[in-house]
């Protein structure tokens, strides 16, 4: 428990059976649940997952690869049921510092936010660490998701490294949720829809000597891109359905 809340912390993996186990051991002991979501994994995760020695640890499986949209999405929902009242997402590969977390609970904590993300790009250090062709499409899609998803204000949408309240989870259609690379996107515009108060904060970004992306262009790029286009015109029609449908609803007029 952190600060009075319950903290679950949704862990997507996708082959991460080498580095699942430095992951879990650095999450802090005052996260209450540790939901790891195998998706589909072929290189025995969920059995790395199953035998780590840190309590909390509980394992999703996805049969078949679903996509990590679809693998947030499982966990979230594990999350909502177990009660939590944050739900924070970390990757699998420990590419995220599990030192920033209480940077993205404090303003929940403060209740300044529903959903609160990180920014790498606040930290200087990523300008030099981030591979160059990421750097330019996390840039380019940051900027067309400022436009399009409603909150003109954050920068490094791609960035997977949230927390979310129960609240603002409660309010989302998760099984509607993008499955893929395009997710975060994707939520966003949902949230928005919610009417979520979501905040920017600075995270550090880890890369080992080993790290290789396995985003190329055909599976992420396009999609992510497809995401962020059709969320201007779906957003603003599903918040014009929402408003429509309070004002004929008989349960709630006077």
């Amino acid at each position: 428990m952190y600060k009075g809340l319950r903290v679950a912390v949704v862990v997507p993996a996708y082959n991460e059976a080498d580095n699942l186990p430095r992951t879990l051991a650095t999450i802090p002991d005052y996260v209450d649940h540790v939901l790891v979501v195998d998706d589909g994994s072929a290189d025995g995760t969920a059995q790395v997952a199953v035998s780590h020695a840190r309590p909390g640890v509980e394992v999703l499986r996805h049969l078949q690869n679903r996509g990590v949209g679809a693998a947030v999405a499982t966990g979230y929902q594990r999350a909502i049921a177990l009660d939590s009242d944050v739900a924070v997402v970390m990757a699998g590969d420990g590419q995220m510092d599990p030192a920033d977390l209480p940077t993205l609970l404090q303003p929940i904590v403060d209740g300044q936010a529903d959903y609160v993300k990180g920014n790498r790009f606040a930290n200087r250090e990523v300008w030099r660490t981030m591979p160059r062709l990421r750097l330019l499409g996390n840039i380019t899609l940051s900027l067309l998701t400022r436009l399009t998803a409603g909150y003109p204000r954050l920068f490094d949408s791609q960035c997977g490294f949230t927390a979310a309240t129960r609240q603002a989870l409660l309010r989302l259609d998760l099984d509607g949720l993008f499955p893929r690379y395009g997710y975060p996107n994707d939520l966003l515009a949902r949230l928005w829809v919610g009417g979520a108060r979501v905040l920017d904060v600075p995270v550090r970004t880890i890369y080992g000597s080993a790290w290789r992306s396995g985003i190329s262009l055909t599976t992420a790029i396009y999609p992510v891109l497809f995401v962020v286009l059709r969320a201007l015109p779906w957003r603003l029609w599903a918040r014009r359905r929402r408003r429509d449908k309070r004002v004929i609803d008989p349960c709630t007029s006077e």
